[in-house]
């Protein structure tokens, strides 16, 4: 049974009772007063011997909610491990031990010791025979250490499962039931989450005795104060969408997520080649390079820095003014996880979402899911972007400070140079110098459109009719009689309705390619012109010929079928021409036989 714990009123931490040594560290920490999820967790820990579950966002003060208590409870005077934190990533783990040692600076023999893959297990099992009071692990590691016998844990009176939806969705459930069941059953245990999910109350209700949950914000939703936007670009637009949203954020300083190792490696080095301070960080990366990356990050010598879900778990930096999603996640409660990283300790953050229009029908389901409403935004213009680097640029000038004494003996010779030159001319100049960049991208237009008029009306359908349809500027999916074996792939199509349409920009939706023909979307008001375009046309010799999908009775299932028929009867042809190889080969041997030796072929 859960049970609901009552807000608590405000206090401050000298009000709930910690030692001298702890409140010194939380002053020179610069903690002033507890935060919300702080204000709650910590007066159950220190007073009351209940299991708790806590949900809250990420970067809302979990880590000092669970461990200033933790660390006052500890005795020192034991050499056993009295309390255990299990979180899902390396970062995360090194992050949480550093933060405890933080609040036990003034706490003399309080050892804490930091178990994770990719470090040395030597080392670990040499601390762990020596006595840790607490230890921080990766479940994997962790039962490495359990099975060698040097993890002993059954003095451990409390376990803290950190971010534990991350743990679940990273596939440690396993791991942690075989961690929780080495640990005696009179234990305390915590479980920290930011959202609330079957699997998560499943473990509730395995290993915990009627708990109190303490929930920060509305359960399952995003912070509140991150806005939501989002804009529409056709998916060949994406990239260059991006660079508009960097370009019109001076100071961006965010994550990009993508799906793949390989696309996230792709964007960031498009980034790096376009001047952006940007890196990547995926699962191909070696431990030190990742390190590196994120050492670079935190200390923002990076602004944006490419990340997929998996390798940016752990990941703990403060600041964060953007979130952007180059794809939306397959799993809707990522969506939160991502967002969540901004917005942090008050502050305002912009969680963005670049979407096709075949994917715009999720963003309904998002809202639903994080209950804030999603904003569509204007891609930016040219001369919008423009204007803010200027305005940027000029605030930087203005703020500049200019009394550094060896500049003086230079001012003569350059005043002698310009001196030429009036002050209109002057600042012309130095602004073309300094923009000639973005001059380039942007001085002819080439804006970006969106695929759908501006407007989000009409959109989410709140009418049930509605409901299910596609926004105005439905797509519709035609049938064209060209497939791999013919060397067509998504560049010839889109250079074959380009040559054939008069160059104009038509919308193009999923392409799906099959071996002898292939399906692809096309905004409905260019249906008709493409069929009658592309019905006109000839590909390396062969005539085009394309038609409405829906119209075909091999559509779906049946071109599936159509196409595994053909594979079929082209197996069957493949076996009876071997059938006719084999015994016309044996008529020829019947004739003529060949002997080879080393060296010498010879006829007899």
């Amino acid at each position: 049974m859960i049970t609901f714990a009552p807000l608590m009123l405000k206090r401050s931490f000298e009000e709930m009772g910690f030692t001298p040594g702890i409140l010194k560290a939380i002053g020179e920490l610069g903690f002033e007063m507890p935060m919300p999820v702080q204000e709650n967790v910590i007066p159950l820990m220190l007073g009351e011997e209940c299991d708790i579950i806590a949900l809250a966002q990420t970067g809302t003060g979990k880590t000092a909610a669970f461990g200033l208590p933790l660390v006052q409870v500890t005795d020192t005077e034991s050499d056993k491990t009295q309390s255990l934190i299990l979180c899902p990533t390396r970062e995360l783990c090194m992050q949480i031990t550093s933060d405890l040692a933080d609040y036990s600076k003034y706490m003399g023999k309080l050892r804490i010791l930091a178990v994770y893959g990719g470090a040395s297990i030597d080392n670990q099992i040499r601390a762990l025979k020596k006595g840790v009071h607490i230890i921080v692990a990766t479940p994997g590691r962790l039962i490495d250490l359990i099975g060698r016998g040097a993890a002993k844990l059954n003095h451990v009176s409390s376990v803290i499962l950190d971010e534990a939806d991350e743990m679940l969705n990273m596939g440690f459930l396993d791991s942690i039931n075989e961690i929780l069941e080495e640990i005696p059953g009179g234990r305390r245990t915590l479980l920290f989450s930011a959202t609330m999910s079957n699997e998560i109350a499943s473990i509730a209700k395995k290993y915990m005795h009627n708990p109190v949950e303490i929930t920060i914000g509305t359960k399952n939703a995003t912070a509140e104060n991150v806005s939501h936007n989002y804009y529409l670009v056709n998916s060949r637009d994406k990239y260059k969408a991006l660079k508009r949203l960097a370009d019109s954020e001076p100071d961006i300083y965010g994550i990009i997520f993508c799906r793949t190792r390989k696309e996230t490696q792709e964007i960031a080095s498009m980034l790096i080649d376009d001047g952006y301070n940007a890196d990547a960080l995926h699962g191909d990366l070696s431990q030190a390079q990742r390190d590196t990356v994120m050492q670079k990050f935190r200390v923002r010598n990076l602004q944006l820095l490419v990340a997929t879900d998996v390798a940016a778990r752990g990941l703990d930096v403060d600041d964060l003014t953007h979130i952007i999603n180059y794809n939306l996640p397959d799993d809707l409660e990522v969506y939160t996880h991502r967002s969540g990283r901004t917005g942090r300790a008050g502050k305002k953050g912009i969680s963005v979402s670049l979407i096709s229009p075949k994917d715009r029908s999720n963003i309904s389901q998002i809202e639903r899911k994080v209950k804030r409403p999603f904003k569509m935004m204007k891609i930016p213009s040219g001369s919008e972007i423009c204007n803010k680097q200027l305005i940027h640029w000029a605030k930087k000038l203005e703020m500049v400070e200019t009394e550094h004494k060896e500049i003086e003996r230079y001012l003569p010779e350059i005043e002698e140079r310009l001196a030429g030159l009036d002050k209109e001319e002057l600042l012309r100049r130095v602004v073309s110098l300094q923009f000639d960049k973005f001059l380039d991208d942007y001085r002819y237009g080439g804006e970006l459109l969106s695929p759908v008029p501006e407007s989000d009306e009409g959109f989410r359908g709140k009418n049930k009719k509605g409901a299910g349809r596609r926004f105005e500027g439905e797509y519709k999916r035609l049938f064209i009689n060209l497939g791999k074996t013919d060397g067509f792939f998504p560049e010839q199509l889109i250079e074959l309705i380009n040559s054939n349409t008069r160059g104009r920009k038509i919308p193009i939706g999923k392409i799906d390619l099959l071996k002898t023909f292939s399906f692809f979307e096309i905004e409905s008001a260019h249906v008709a012109e493409v069929i009658e375009a592309l019905n006109n046309a000839r590909f390396n010799d062969r005539k085009v010929s394309v038609e409405i999908a829906q119209d075909r009775p091999e559509e779906h299932a049946d071109g599936r079928d159509r196409e595994k028929g053909k594979r079929k009867d082209k197996w069957s042809d493949r076996r009876k021409d071997k059938r006719s190889d084999r015994k016309e080969g044996k008529r020829k041997d019947r004739k003529q036989r060949v002997v080879t030796y080393p060296g010498l072929k010879h006829r007899r």
